[in-house]
This record gives C-alpha cells, structure tokens and sequence, in this order.
C-alpha cells in the first residue's frame, strides 16, 4: 500500500511538552511522512504547563486537556469516527503502565517510548489487554528503524553469516559522568530516581535499546545472562553503568555493556554480529554503513540508499545515497510501520510485513523481563535464566488491577 492511498490519521500526545526532549522528536518523526496529524493532548503532568504546552503546539482548546483522564473521558464521549485513531505515550516511565492500560483497554491504538513498563507483572498485563482489545501497540525501539539495521537483520536472518557464534553490543554515553541530577536537569532527575525511573537506570534507558536491538537483529533467544550494575558517580541511587555476558538458546554467546559514565562520548551505540562465515559491525554515529567482513574474501562496507540492498532497507530509506539520513528519519519508519498497521486492520486485511514493521508490546515485554533479570543477576552475583516467551502462552495473566 503506498502513502499517497493511506488516509491521514490523528493521534492525540500524553507528555512531550515543555522542557520535554523526546516528545518534540516524535511528532518531528510522525510529521515527516505526513501520515497523522496532530490532533489533542494532554501534554504534561502539571494541569497549567499540559494547557499551556497543547496552546503552542497548536491544539485546540477543545482537545488541549489538563490530564490524560481528561484527554481519555473526551475522547470516549465522541462519537467512533470523530476519536483520535492512535495515542503517543512520551511520559516517564512510571506513568506508563497506568496510561496505556487504560487507553488499549478502551480500544484506542497506542505508541509508547520504552522501557515499557516498571514490572513484568504490569507489562503481562498490557500484553493481555492488548491481545483483549485487538489494537495496535507500538514501542518505539527506534533504532530498528534504520535502514542499515534493517539490512543487518536481513542478512543475518537468510544465513549470510553462518550460525551465529557471538553477539557484542556496546550502548556508550557521557551524559551522566558528573552528578546532573543534582543540578535540577530534568531529564537525569527522573531518569536517576528509582521511584519514577524504575529499578534500573543505565540498563533501563539504554540498555534496553541494546538488548532490543541484538533481538531484532538477529532473533536470537537469551537463555541466561550474568550482570554487574553499578553507580559510579557517588550518591547516585540507579546503575549508571551495566556489563554483562548472555548466553543464547542457540549456543551463541554475547557481550552487553551499557554506560553512561564515558565522560566524552556522546551516543556510541554499535552492534557486532559474528557467524561461522563473517561478521557485520555497525555504528550508529556513523548509521548509513554497514561493513561486512567476510570470511572468504574482502572486507566489503555497504552504504545506505545503495541498490544492491535488501527490500527492507530499501523501503526504509528516504534520501538518494551520499545524503545523510539518521535518527528522526529511523523513529519515522517505526511510525510508519504503526500507521500501516492500524490502516490495514480497520480495512480487514493483513498489512505487508515489511511496511508494517515496527516493535510491538511483546518486544517492550520482553525488554521488562531483561531490565529485571539482570538486575537480580547482579544483586545475587550469579548467572541468572531468561525465562521468558509469550506471556499470554507461558504465564499465567495477571488481571489488570492487580497489576497496578
């Protein structure tokens, strides 16, 4: 199905307003192919900044609401075809659960930033309310949208590399070598405090993009892990650095570092991939090359927009070869993979698995299920199981509200 026969949505934004990061960087991606508009929010936590942040933005008074109950009771009272088709969650991660509970339940499509959820009790309840409601659920792992990673993940798939032997993923930062949340910053106060980030910090805000990305990539399945999280900068209550080795069903091993106290580095995001017959390294400050170093030959390094690609590569990318194209464009891929979704779903029919590829809420699941494992693999210093498949196949659901 192309753009031009796809009708615009509407999704309403819960967070994301001022002083917000990543909100702006949602609706810049959700802006680029021009497949939704913004339509109603509720934009903040605080009833004066959510109004005063929906007034900037554009929104009418009469979708610009003081809170997500507010922005939920509107919607329901609208006749079907007049509510939003989709709701972004770019909240912190404690509000997550609640938000996105509630509307899936009542039947709305829903986009949520990750980590997913605070517990893996909280997240097998979504994941039973989303299979419940039949909506669209999309997690924005947006570094599955790059068109290198899609190839990577192409490649390593049809056996261009062999069986996988070894997994190495590195997720660098130096954001937070120095106190910060100290300072009144607002995106490493909540980050750095257990009450609204989780139990994890470092390993939650990007050492689960990493797990994420190994797992899109290659598809394998993590049977154990063993994990050292710590808190470098004294006083700092959540990890801000996290290593560990994993252990694949498959026999594979792997290496997973997360860190955000190397001071200097800005977002060292890279993934190496080793096979029987070559390995694949690829960068994400450097995101339009992927090299490939073959067993049997030379060293080959392919380049983004380049039509010896694969299919999923090539529907990624938007700019001829030699244009820099990067992270705002790989968020808008996994949007449109979510609006392709929901297009197809309402028309009854099956969406083209390459146009509608984007993360889904097993994907957050399962990052919820990593979040904790590692972390009671480093509390008990000790190799610790996976132990995670489908929740709605292998656990018990656990209702709703019980869940909160």
């Amino acid at each position: 199905m192309t753009e031009q026969t796809l009708r615009r949505l509407r999704y309403a934004m819960v967070g994301g307003g001022q002083g917000a990061f990543i909100g702006a960087v949602h609706r810049h991606a959700i802006a680029l192919d021009g497949l939704a508009e913004l339509a109603a929010g509720a934009f903040s936590s605080m009833p004066e900044r959510a109004l005063a942040s929906g007034s900037a933005l554009g929104v009418s008074d009469e979708h610009n609401h003081a809170s997500w109950q507010d922005l939920l009771d509107a919607e329901l009272k609208r006749p079907v075809h007049e509510r939003v088709d989709a709701v972004v969650i770019v909240t912190p991660t404690d509000s997550h659960f609640p938000i996105a509970q509630a509307f899936a339940g009542a039947g709305f499509n829903v986009v949520c930033d990750k980590p997913l959820v605070h517990t893996l009790v909280q997240a097998e309840a979504l994941v039973s309310t989303v299979a419940r409601s039949g909506v669209v659920f999309g997690v924005t792992y947006n570094y599955t949208g790059y068109p290198m990673v899609r190839q990577a993940r192409e490649m390593v798939r049809s056996g261009r590399l062999g069986a996988i032997r070894k997994v190495v993923v590195e997720y660098n930062q130096g954001w937070l070598a120095t106190a910060l949340e100290t300072t009144g910053n607002k995106q490493a106060g909540w980050r750095t405090d257990p009450t609204r980030g989780g139990i994890a910090g470092a390993l939650g805000d990007i050492g689960s993009h990493a797990e994420n990305l190994v797992a899109s990539v290659t598809g394998l399945e993590i049977e154990e892990l063993v994990a050292d999280l710590g808190a470098l900068v004294p006083g700092r209550a959540l990890d801000d650095d996290a290593s560990m080795l994993l252990r694949f069903k498959s026999g594979a091993r792997g290496v997973l570092v997360a860190s955000q106290i190397n001071a200097g580095k800005e977002n060292d995001l890279r993934l190496r991939v080793s096979g029987e017959r070559g390995t694949l390294e690829w960068r994400q400050e450097e995101p339009n090359r992927l090299v490939h170093y073959r067993h049997d030959g030379p060293a080959e390094i392919l380049t983004r927009g380049s039509p010896w690609l694969g299919e999923a590569a090539k529907r990624a990318t938007r700019l001829p070869p030699g244009h820099p194209e990067a992270f705002i464009e790989a968020f808008a891929n996994v949007y449109r993979g979510v609006f392709t979704d929901i297009h197809a779903r309402r028309d009854g029919r099956e969406a083209d698995p390459i146009d509608a590829d984007y993360p889904r809420v097993f994907d957050g699941a399962r990052g919820v299920r990593f979040i904790e494992c590692a972390v009671a693999s480093s509390a008990a210093r000790r190799w610790k199981r996976f132990d995670f498949d489908d929740p709605l196949a292998e656990r018990p659901i656990v209702s709703p509200a019980s869940a909160e």
